[in-house]
């Protein structure tokens, strides 16, 4: 890290005096490097891309330039939108904002889709300055006449590639065409791809862009581990064993792939940690996912089982302990979850379960980091379960009990048809009529004809 990220203090920034005295009650001395690069070219009002790990302080980056110059205004419509890509997102950026204005006349409201639109469209009424939205229910207020969008001036948009990968492309197009064409935007991401560079392409003008810690490099607070594990449910008894131990294991967030295998974990642990455990995915109720997030960060609840999209930019504070409880698909989610723990320069862990299936997806892990994650014998104690998931389950292929099947040739019947079955088929009795029918000796007269035909 450059030395002179370490020479800045918040005090260097000028930051509004009310918000340097809620800064100052929060304990907070100096920034992370994304504060301290960021805060003065968001103040010359340029749009600008910060790309930044995980962990390192994205939200205050931009809210704390953001505030310097926001007045008090009894104007209803909001002047700075905060676009997220989850609830959890929304009531964090909300608490995080409420925490810096603690000393200003000024308001800050969150909408988000799973609650009631009308109890929001009501809160929206009485007027806001700062808004943090999901686009998707932003989008619903919006056409519904609800939200107008003409005052705003700052536009952030976070944790845009998750945002991206939820499919919310469609809502964000549509909320631009409600802006104002005169304004700041601002993005912030971990990973760059094709479709954040097609959206700054299509949106933004000359942005700066500034790159801090960008993923693929692991962070060097973060104690890194991984063990081969057979199978899920020897991977579950892994967990359980390690989880065990409670004076070193003291808030635990664990990474499942897919809300099934998540809800399969919980099940599996329920007996044993039932009472200190906790599951957040996107088939939980909102506020069952609430108050999951509120009993892990508070410390009601020692373990967290979650997926990665639901835990994306979550700040939660002193995880002790990171578990992979499987690789994921894309690399980069990887270091998406390591950043979880080791945060504001704390020392964290990392563990990481793997099996024979998944050392592909492992090694992409380790090339993008460009790091070989020590690895740990299994522990001999743990017990190898021979029960296997269905994705584990080895394919079986039935053979075609007819494919080899041979053709018996048959001969003719063993006597002779009787004779009304030796009948052919001769079309109906206008066909037949037809076979016999001739056409006029002459064109002339049709009662000569007529009578011709008679004798």
């Amino acid at each position: 890290m450059p030395k002179f990220y370490v020479m800045i203090l918040f005090d260097d920034l000028n930051l509004a005096t009310p918000v340097a005295k809620a800064i100052s009650d929060m304990g907070f001395e100096k920034p992370t490097p994304i504060q301290a690069e960021v805060y003065s070219p968001i103040l010359s009002g340029k749009d600008l891309v910060g790309i930044a790990q995980t962990g390192t302080g994205k939200t205050f980056a931009y809210i704390l330039p953001l505030l310097r110059d926001l007045k008090f205004s009894k104007e209803i419509h909001p002047k700075i939108l905060i676009l997220v890509p989850t609830r959890e997102l929304v009531l964090q950026v909300v608490e995080q904002v409420k925490s810096l204005i603690e000393y200003m006349n000024v308001r800050v409201l969150g909408v988000y889709g799973g609650a009631n639109i009308n109890t929001q469209k009501t809160a929206v009424a009485e007027g806001c300055d700062i808004l943090v939205a999901t686009p998707g229910r932003l989008y619903d207020l919006i056409i519904s006449g609800s939200i107008v969008l003409k005052l705003v001036k700052k536009l952030v948009i976070d944790v845009v590639d998750v945002m991206l990968d939820l499919g919310f492309l469609f809502q964000l197009t549509n909320i631009f065409d409600h802006l104002p064409e005169r304004r700041q935007n601002l993005m912030f991401s971990a990973t760059m791809t094709e479709e954040i560079d097609a959206l700054i392409d299509d949106f933004f003008i000359t942005p700066i862009k500034i790159s801090i810690a960008l993923s693929g490099t692991p962070l060097e607070n973060i104690e890194q581990s991984v063990y081969q594990v057979p199978n899920f449910y020897t991977k579950a008894n892994l967990l359980a064993s390690l989880l065990a131990d409670k004076n070193s294991y003291t808030k635990v967030l664990v990474f499942v792939d897919s809300k099934k295998n998540a809800d399969r974990l919980f099940t599996t642990l329920e007996e044993e940690f039932g009472s200190e455990m906790g599951i957040i995915h996107s088939n939980k109720s909102q506020n069952f996912r609430i108050r999951s997030v509120k009993e892990f960060d508070s410390g009601k609840n020692r373990i967290l089982i979650a997926t990665d999209v639901i835990a994306r930019g979550l700040d939660l504070d002193k995880i002790s302990h990171v578990v992979s409880f499987d690789v994921p698909v894309y690399p980069e989610n990887y270091m998406h979850r390591i950043g979880r723990t080791g945060r504001a320069e704390e020392a964290g862990r990392s563990i990481l379960f793997y099996t024979e299936m998944e050392e592909a997806p492992k090694d992409a892990v380790e090339k993008l980091m460009d790091y070989q994650i020590p690895t740990i014998e299994f522990p001999e104690g743990v017990e190898v379960s021979q029960d296997l998931i269905p994705a584990e389950r080895p394919e079986v292929f039935e053979k075609n009990p007819n494919r080899n099947f041979k053709k018996v040739e048959t001969g003719p019947a063993f006597h002779e048809k009787k004779d009304k079955n030796k009948k052919t088929n001769q079309g109906g009795s206008y066909l037949r009529k037809k076979k016999i029918y001739k056409k006029p000796q002459t064109r002339g007269d049709k009662n000569f004809n007529r009578r011709n035909k008679k004798k």
